[in-house]
């Protein structure tokens, strides 16, 4: 039972649940969130407290990729087609693709995971909610898919034997009104009825000249439109009127069997909705799963041991909304430890105003709540928390015009409410116990209704200033006082729970501080009487010396720890040298049996020299020799170590690049490989002076400063030549994926040096070539030509493209190269 009805929004739920929408990417993982709910089953709140812990620690594993999936909630397109003749349209049916896709993706992903690291993953909605027959129509289906559409998301033009003939005769058609086209203008603008940058264009779907009014009747023809300024008419020469018109009947066909291929499709796929929406279903649950674990990600939370009877132990407990405020403002949250058991159900916490008590009652609310919903809390790892039937709140002003109910009238109506359901698996959450009337009288019931609730074995956290209530709490079985601790001294509040003993409300200490007059506040201790204040003051300085102690015991387990990590730290350090030790005994064990080996080898080949050779002083002195150089390196091993080294290399045209030129010690000359700085194109060097050098980069040959050039030696080369190649075979596919989503079918290099283009040329056509582009455009511009002559030198030795040729003119002509892959 969860009581009042607006229970989620008096202790800030609300806020869990909207920060949980935004984190996920899916509609029905939205719905999921909305439908989140209190649970009291034990093992279903275990289950999923697990199943989050294990999606977060896959997260957190850096030898697997989650995958990023891209997900449309296709349940009422898919459902569409349950009536014969309605089809997706290619857009929809890309989207399905996409789903159906990210099933699969998920299941594969989940499959590949080691089931001893991440014992949950048999609960896991993926892969194991489908059957293995639903599993074969999702790659069937999808499969089916890739045949009918391309990566764009288009009917392929062999998607059927009738469309790829509409789709050629059309292409032929469009292209012989290009030309048609292109012959009049040319014709036109030598006659000089248009401009020479002028261009054909659409309009209502046909090929038309913008053509001056003046000049319209020359150019005999259909007027179609006109610039909004009447500057331009757009003619329809005679000559292709026939062929538009064949244009646009072939455009018919086109569109009719698009039409009937998506049709037939649909029929294919009605028989298997079923499945199809068992994989949305499934993807909702992941989706959501994911959002549970990112959350906890953001409230570093965790799942605690759970146990399956209502207690409370917890340590370093934090309010998850503050804990995402405060960090966005660089502002310390205080933590909560908290603890209730059978013998200490319910805690009254007492203190100054302002002081945390509501934050504290709010933070076990709230992480109560979380966890019974099935959500990790930012807790430390050895806390335990319980599991409670009812959680019955009572928190802030309920006054109410329309029922006509002041404050303490609503607070009497919860109180019969708590009376009334309370029990031993009930936890109860009250702000300011009693108040709202004439302190006496509210006193009074209020510690009836307490001692009722401790008599039904409730649990609960409340507050008050009442001090009747203070005193039954330090007398009564069940009750246990708690104090929220304030620091007398710089007359602020410390938000730190502490339990044992009541809390001062430090009411004449806070009125000093606001500067009330000290004649009012002394005549007020006069009324209330010294034994109050007396009794106020030992509780602040119990408080005060509890705290002392607290720190001081905090400060010993610190240096304890610190000890601990610095004699572990040590021990390890030491084993490390030991090991160290042997290794380098052993080695220096090995080379010494092996140079000794070598000694006695070289001592008795020379001595067999020295006899067979017997007076021969020639041969004796050559003997005595090679034993001395053996000897030499052996008595000064380091001897010559440092010595300079000389090479020599031939070559005509020889140079050394110093540090602004290029690599330190790099040897530039004819044949050295070399590149541009801040570029990853490999050139060789053809010729060389003395500032310049002539650079073959593939086909183009370009004349480059020295001081642009970088000496590469061969395996610089082969580490530059390698990115591509490892980016296509080894790359995530969550990476490639995202490269074909960023990647532009248009390269424009319009206005650039030939060198500079070329460079962004190469680079441009190796991402098109990675990412499966079947078809880009280059933008180089008419011009002097020269750019397009570059494009088109390196595009003819370029083996893995299999056209290349001028645009349509109504899409830029000879200004732009269009290029299949």
């Amino acid at each position: 039972m969860i009581y009042p009805q607006d229970f989620e929004h008096k202790i800030d739920f609300t806020v869990i649940r909207d920060t949980l929408l935004q984190k996920c990417s899916f509609a029905i993982g939205r719905e999921r969130v909305a439908s989140l709910t209190f649970l009291t089953d034990y093992q279903q709140i275990q289950l999923l407290l697990a199943q989050t812990s294990e999606m977060q620690a896959i997260l957190h594993d850096s030898s697997v990729a989650f995958p990023v999936c891209t997900l449309y909630d296709m349940r009422e397109e898919v459902a569409r087609i349950r009536i014969a003749g309605l089809f997706l349209d290619e857009q929809e049916l890309f989207h399905l693709r996409h789903s159906l896709d990210a099933t699969l993706q998920y299941i594969r992903f989940f499959l590949s995971l080691e089931a001893e690291r991440f014992p949950y993953l048999s609960s896991f909605p993926l892969p194991n909610g489908l059957s293995s027959d639903e599993l074969a129509i999702l790659q069937r289906m999808l499969t089916k898919i890739d045949t009918l559409l391309d990566k764009y998301g288009n009917l392929r033009d062999n998607a059927s034997t009738e469309l790829a003939r509409v789709r050629r005769e059309l292409k032929s058609a469009q292209g012989s009104v290009s030309r048609t086209l292109s012959s009049i203008l040319k014709q036109a603008q030598a006659e000089g009825l248009v401009d020479k940058d002028v261009t054909p264009t659409l309009r209502e779907g046909r090929l038309v000249i913008p053509v001056p009014p003046m000049y319209k009747r020359k150019i005999g023809g259909i007027v179609h439109d006109e610039s909004a300024t009447g500057k331009t008419v757009f003619i329809e020469p005679q000559q292709v009127v026939d062929a538009n018109n064949r244009i646009r009947e072939l455009e018919g066909d086109e569109r009719r069997e698009r039409v009937r291929i998506l049709t037939a499709f649909a029929d294919e796929l009605r028989g298997q909705i079923a499945a199809i929406q068992a994989s949305h279903e499934l993807l909702g649950d992941i989706d959501f799963l994911h959002a549970k674990a990112l959350l906890a990600d953001e409230l570093k939370a965790i799942a605690p041991q759970v146990k399956n009877e209502p207690m409370i132990d917890w340590r370093e407990a934090y309010h998850p909304i503050l804990l995402m405020n405060f960090r966005k403002q660089q502002k310390v949250v205080v933590p909560l430890s908290i603890a209730l058991d059978s013998q200490k159900r319910i805690l009254i916490i007492s203190g100054p105003n302002a002081g945390g008590k509501s934050v504290c009652l709010k933070t076990v609310a709230l992480l109560q709540y979380m966890l019974q919903c099935g959500l990790l809390v930012p807790v430390r790892e050895d806390s335990t928390m319980g599991i409670f039937k009812h959680l019955l709140i009572d928190i802030g002003d309920e006054q109410s015009i329309e029922d006509d109910l002041s404050t303490y009238s609503s607070h009497l109506r919860n109180m019969k409410h708590f009376v009334r359901y309370a029990d031993a698996h009930t936890l109860l959450l009250i702000d300011e116990f009693g108040g709202g009337t004439e302190p006496m009288i509210g006193g009074a019931i209020a510690q009836a209704v307490l001692l009722r609730l401790n008599e039904q074995k409730a649990f609960g956290v409340i507050t008050t200033h009442y001090g009747n209530l203070k005193h039954i709490a330090e007398d009564t079985p069940g009750l246990v006082n708690g104090a929220m601790l304030y620091d007398r001294g710089q007359l602020r509040p410390l938000f730190q729970l502490s339990i044992g003993q009541p809390g001062s409300s430090f009411a004449i200490e806070i009125a000093r501080s606001i500067g009330l007059p000290e004649t009012i506040i002394q005549q007020a201790t006069d009324i209330v009487g010294t034994d109050q204040i007396d009794y106020d003051k030992h509780l602040q300085d119990i408080a005060r010396d509890k705290r002392y102690w607290e720190h001081k015991r905090q400060q010993i387990r610190q240096k304890e720890k610190h000890l601990e990590e610095k004699i572990a730290h040590y021990d390890t350090e030491i084993s490390g040298l030991k090991a160290k030790k042997r290794e380098v005994l052993n080695e220096a064990k090995q080379e010494a049996a092996a140079l000794l080996q070598q000694s006695n080898a070289t001592i008795e080949k020379t001595i067999r020299e020295i006899k067979e050779a017997k007076a021969d002083k020639e041969r004796t002195k050559a003997a005595r020799q090679k034993l001395e150089e053996f000897k030499a390196p052996l008595l000064s091993p380091h001897k010559g170590k440092n010595a300079p080294s000389s090479t020599t290399k031939k070559g005509k045209h020889l140079r050394t690049v110093s540090p602004q030129g290029g690599t330190e010690g790099g040897l530039l000359a004819i044949g050295t490989r070399v590149r541009k700085k801040n570029t990853t194109i490999v050139g060789e060097i053809l010729s060389l002076t003395d500032k310049q050098a002539v650079v073959a980069f593939g086909n183009l040959q370009s004349t480059v400063s020295l001081k642009e050039l970088e000496f590469v030696s061969s395996r610089q080369a082969k580490q530059i030549a390698k990115p591509t190649i490892l980016n296509r075979s080894s790359n995530s596919n969550d990476t490639l994926h995202a490269r074909k989503l960023s990647f532009a079918r248009e390269l424009d290099i319009r206005g650039q040096r030939a060198d500079d283009a070329l460079i962004e040329l190469m680079n441009y056509m190796d991402d098109a070539i990675m990412v499966g582009a079947e078809e880009v455009r280059i933008l180089h511009g008419t011009g002097t030509g020269a750019l397009r002559q570059v494009v088109r030198g390196y595009l003819q030795n370029l083996r893995n493209i299999h056209a290349f040729h001028d645009a349509h003119p109504a899409e830029g002509g000879a200004g732009i190269t269009v290029v299949e892959i």
